[in-house]
Formats: structure tokens, C-alpha cells, sequence
């Protein structure tokens, strides 16, 4: 097999800062603890940015360039900036911080889906900021716009007009196949590097059978020109992981992804996380890539052409 690429989702919109006082959410925070996950192993870092003052998520400039070159001079891991922002973002939003940056590597949500976030208020009863009851409570009334006009907005933008390469997040079966239809189109070209997105209300589930499932109809859509990563949100993060790394995967863990390192246990840090994956998947024959090999094998167009 060949090398094994971990990326690190440092921090997010999906959880919220209170549910977990590890999180990340200044510029100073998320500059260290990705700092910290690429020296624990993660050759990519997908970086999301937050507004300090009140912890909501942001894809401003300003909050992006808070964090950006300090990472950029602390380590020489890739930058992965989210598309996807928050799905409460119009696309225009979402797009403002990576088109100023013009990282090597962006994540695209290859979908509009529900995005129900609700039932995470059954865990917590305090709050740190007044925003975060309201926005759980009305996820269940969410929808994440990800159209094909958005897609191939995205596409031309970040990929044809600054040469970023993607992340295609799939988080269903659809999604895969909205990616085959654009690579029809000629928008996107090999080789391809498909997150499977599993465990989100709204999309699939994290269960062995389905992970067989989506890679069985990636390969029938793509053949030897893709690779793929396995992403489970919540509590089978690491039991996916393993099992996506024993099938050929790549892997992503971190504290956008989830809180714990088990159970009832908070991870403190991203690169707890990612310590811990590592071991994982070294114990089963896996090597771990260096971010210049994550860069020859994804044919990145280097960290000197960024924007930051």
C-alpha cells in the first residue's frame, strides 16, 4: 500500500466552543494546535476560522490572515481551507478567506443536504455564548446549499483561476456521483482525493457496510484515479479510521470532527488525536506520509504559490 496521508480538521462549525474548552477558536489557538497536529503527523490541516469575540464561525479575511502565516512559518503542512464555512453562510461568505489566501488545497461539499445538528443538544445544558441553543435548536429546519452552480463556481474560482486542488466531501452516495458528472464536464481532473464524510444526521452513517459501499461505487466511477480518505464523526472516528486505513484510505481525525479521544473523555488537543491515529494505522503496516509526499501524490502546486 502506499502511504498513508493524515489530515487534521483543527477546528469547525459543526460543534460549538463550549461543548469542549479544547477547542480552538482565536487566531492564536488554532495557529498552535495545528502547529502541534502537523508535528504529531498530520500532513494536511483543514482549517476552518472563527470570530474571537463571540465564537460564531467566520470565513472573513481578517480572521483567516489572524492564523494563516503563523501556521505557514511554524510548519510545513499543507493548507486545506474549508468551502463550506458554515451552512448558515451564503456562498459569497463562504468563499471570502480561501479566495484571498489561495491555499494549495480546499474542501467542497459535493451536495446540498439536511444537516441536522439537534440531537447534540441533549448533551449540554450551559452555554457559552447565546447564539449556540438557538442554532442547534434550528438545525432541524437546516439545509447545507451545496448546488452544481455552487460547485462549479467553486471549482472555477479556487481550481481553475488559482490552482487549488479539492477535498471532494462526500457524504453519500449522490455526492459521488454529482463528482463523476463534474469530472464528465472536464472540471475536474486525476487525481481525485475523496473524503468520505460519515456520521452526520443528513448523510450516511458510520457503519463498515456502508464505507465498503462508497468505496465499491468510487471505484466503479473512477477507477485508479482517485484516492480516498475516511472521516466519522463522533464516537467511531478511530474505528473507522482503522478500518479506512486497512482498506487502502487515507484518514482524518480532529476536534472538528470529534471532541473525545474516548469514551467520556475530551481530547485536549488536536494532536492527541492525531498521536493516537498514527499509532493506529503504523500498527497495521501503514506508512505515514510527510506533507511534501501528501504534496507529490495529490500534485499539489506547492506552499510557495499561496496567498499568505
Amino acid at each position: 500500500m502506499s502511504k498513508i496521508i493524515i489530515s487534521c480538521a483543527v477546528t469547525g462549525s459543526i460543534h460549538t466552543p463550549s461543548m469542549s474548552p479544547y477547542l480552538p477558536v482565536t487566531a492564536e489557538a488554532i495557529a498552535e494546535q495545528a502547529i502541534g497536529a502537523a508535528k504529531a503527523g498530520a500532513a494536511i490541516l483543514h482549517l476552518h476560522a472563527r470570530d474571537p469575540s463571540n465564537g460564531r464561525p467566520s470565513a472573513s479575511v481578517e480572521h483567516y490572515m489572524g492564523f494563516l502565516p503563523t501556521i505557514k512559518t511554524g510548519t510545513d503542512a499543507v493548507v486545506n481551507l474549508t468551502t463550506g464555512g458554515s451552512a448558515v453562510m451564503t456562498l459569497e461568505q463562504r468563499l471570502a478567506g480561501p479566495l484571498a489566501a489561495e491555499p494549495e488545497m480546499c474542501s467542497l461539499n459535493m451536495g446540498t443536504m439536511n444537516f441536522a445538528l439537534y440531537p447534540m443538544l441533549g448533551k449540554r445544558t450551559e452555554w457559552l455564548h447565546d447564539w449556540e441553543e438557538p442554532f442547534l435548536r434550528d438545525s432541524d429546519d437546516l439545509v447545507f446549499k451545496n448546488t452544481p452552480r455552487d460547485i462549479a463556481s467553486v471549482l472555477r474560482l479556487l481550481g481553475q483561476d488559482r490552482g487549488a486542488r479539492f477535498e471532494f466531501e462526500c457524504y453519500d452516495l449522490g455526492h459521488l456521483q454529482m463528482l463523476h458528472h463534474f469530472v464528465e464536464r472536464g472540471m475536474i481532473k486525476a487525481p481525485i482525493f475523496i473524503q468520505f464524510v460519515m456520521g452526520v444526521l443528513g448523510g450516511v452513517s458510520a457503519e463498515p457496510e456502508h464505507l465498503a459501499h462508497l468505496k465499491q461505487t468510487a471505484d466503479n466511477l473512477f477507477g485508479d484515479s482517485y484516492m480516498f480518505s475516511v472521516l466519522a464523526a463522533g464516537r467511531q472516528q478511530m474505528a473507522m479510521a482503522r478500518l479506512g486505513a486497512s482498506m487502502g484510505g487515507h484518514v482524518r481525525v480532529g476536534l472538528e470532527d470529534n471532541l473525545y479521544i474516548a469514551r467520556g473523555r475530551l481530547a485536549q488537543s488536536n494532536a492527541e488525536q492525531v498521536e493516537m491515529v498514527r499509532e493506529i494505522v503504523e500498527g497495521i503496516g501503514r506508512e505515514v506520509a510527510t506533507p511534501d509526499e501528501a504534496r507529490a501524490m495529490l500534485e499539489l502546486k506547492g506552499r510557495d504559490k499561496v496567498g499568505f
